[in-house]
């Protein structure tokens, strides 16, 4: 059977083409992922809210491959709600499937905490008033947010098709003496093939949503494997 060695759940929105890619492309083996699909064409506060209404159900299928844990996948879609909207998201699943659940947004932040950044500079693909949105998520966590800048793309599928190395020249645009690190959000915005360059060019410590999350994932099922993709999964 694959997935001996341990098989992960994912929620992950409609129109999103990156993250199951980028996930698969860098499973230790032995390790299996298993997807349901939850309604969403448009990065906005009224298509995110719905879409989180149909996490239950999902989650119930993926219950039936026999899931170890499931990862809500959607940065926005898991902060849209404020403060402890993502642990509220986690306990509703899991009281439902009985199945451990996290969300995105929950694996960045135990992400930028084992990486002690404190300031950082965000870069997102999102439309300003979700920008707005995570930049208060995260200073109501503590942290500095020393800038945040979005690309104003609304329409999913279009993220999805936007080269790396956009996100890449966007965080070295905004790069400060004063960062900690960069966080790069969305789990459509393709990133696995800067984290490592990012790292090197700016000598700080790179956090994007699909590497978090696949980090988080991997030490719930008890995996502890060195992946090149940055600090967070080679050294932790």
């Amino acid at each position: 059977m694959f997935g001996w060695r341990g098989r992960i759940g994912l929620l992950v929105p409609s129109s999103n083409t990156t993250m199951e890619m980028e996930l698969h492309s860098y499973l230790p083996e032995g390790v299996s992922l298993h997807t349901s699909r939850i309604p969403l064409k448009k990065v906005n506060e009224e298509e995110l809210t719905k879409m989180v209404g149909y996490s239950i159900e999902a989650a119930k299928l993926l219950a039936d491959a026999g899931v170890e844990v499931i990862a809500f996948g959607c940065t926005s879609g898991s902060f849209i709600g404020g403060k402890d909207f993502e642990k509220e998201l986690e306990m509703k699943i899991e009281e439902e499937v009985k199945v451990e659940t996290f969300t995105t947004s929950t694996a960045v932040l135990e992400a930028l905490n084992i990486l002690d950044i404190q300031s950082l500079i965000v870069v997102t693909p999102y439309i300003d008033e979700i920008n707005q949105r995570e930049k208060e998520f995260l200073e109501e966590n503590g942290f500095t947010v020393l800038d945040i800048r979005g690309l104003g793309i609304e329409e999913n599928l279009e993220i999805g098709r936007l080269s790396p190395h956009v996100p890449y020249m966007l965080a070295k645009s905004m790069f400060m003496e004063e960062a900690d690190g960069v966080f790069i959000s969305c789990t459509n915005l393709r990133t696995f093939e800067i984290i490592e360059k990012l790292e090197k060019d700016l000598g700080i410590p790179v956090v994007t949503s699909n590497q978090a999350t696949l980090w988080y994932a991997l030490r719930e099922i008890d995996v502890r494997e060195s992946l090149p993709l940055g600090k967070l999964l080679r050294e932790f």
